[in-house]
């Protein structure tokens, strides 16, 4: 009675935490956004990595948002790591090689994420 009682537990915990990756996944993760309309692409100082801003249209109900991913030139990879709803522009300006400043909001581009939805 007591091995059935812990496998029901474990499989009912088990099945929470894929309904909460699942949930992660589908509405929050910004690595499944696709980038529109290219507004611009801005190479860093030593010409390692390039930052392209996409401006993407929410539809009627929405405005629009700015996106903006890096890609590593020699590798090819690439992550989003800038998202902004609200806005159809951006000023960017590199720091240094690894920090990027966006309409003010300054990050390194393999580290930080910025999420309007998450401030």
């Amino acid at each position: 009675m007591k091995r059935k009682t812990i496998i029901i537990i474990t499989i009912v915990l088990l099945i929470i935490v894929f309904i909460g990756f699942g949930i992660h996944w589908a509405f929050f993760d910004i690595q499944r956004i696709k980038g529109q309309e290219v507004i611009s692409s801005v190479e860093s100082p030593s010409g390692d990595y390039v930052v392209t801003i996409y401006k993407n249209n929410g539809g009627a109900t929405t405005g629009y948002a700015i996106l903006a991913a890096v890609e590593e030139k020699e590798t090819k990879k690439s992550r989003n790591f800038y998202w902004q709803n609200g806005i159809d522009n951006a000023t960017v300006k590199w720091k240094d090689n690894k920090s990027i400043e966006i309409n003010d909001v300054t990050l390194e581009v393999w580290k930080d994420t910025y999420d309007f939805r998450r401030k």
